[in-house]
């Protein structure tokens, strides 16, 4: 199976730095490889509770993550600072898949690439529900030429 080619910036719609902290590098010295998650999982709520008025503490909707991945390319090392970029992939009605490059400031090609997948759920009961109509707008601007909507 071919390697699919590596990421760059123009090929995402939102920014955000992330700065990598001392206990994010490992023994080998670079950024340990679940932190990576950590990163995607913080680009993906800020944009959420700062574009879309997700409120994470009392809204009565919910995402739950129900899938994620991701493809290391390059090493990242405290005190680099990663410039996490956004797109979504995929808009349904209770779900998005979140596509996400992560790169070390100046470089044009991603050190990671991944994907995240939400289901949007009622916080009580847990269920499906519609992605609110704030959120869809604000995930509808990072939709993607060739994305499902």
């Amino acid at each position: 199976m071919p390697d699919t080619p590596i990421q760059t910036r123009a090929d995402y719609l939102h920014y955000r730095a992330i700065p990598t902290r001392w206990m994010d590098n490992d023994v080998y010295g670079h950024v340990n490889n679940v932190v990576f998650y950590s990163y995607i999982d913080t680009l993906v709520n800020l944009y959420l509770v700062h574009e879309g008025g997700l409120d994470i503490h009392e809204g009565p909707v919910i995402g739950i993550v129900a899938e994620s991945f991701c493809k290391f390319r390059k090493p990242i090392a405290y005190p680099d600072i990663v410039d996490g970029g956004l797109r979504v992939g995929r808009l349904g009605n209770s779900s998005v898949r979140y596509e996400i490059g992560l790169f070390r400031a100046g470089d044009e090609a991603a050190a990671a690439e991944g994907h995240f997948v939400h289901v949007f759920v009622d916080r009580t009961t847990r269920r499906p529900t519609p992605i609110p109509v704030g959120i869809r707008a604000a995930l509808a601007r990072l939709v993607t030429e060739g994305a499902v909507a």
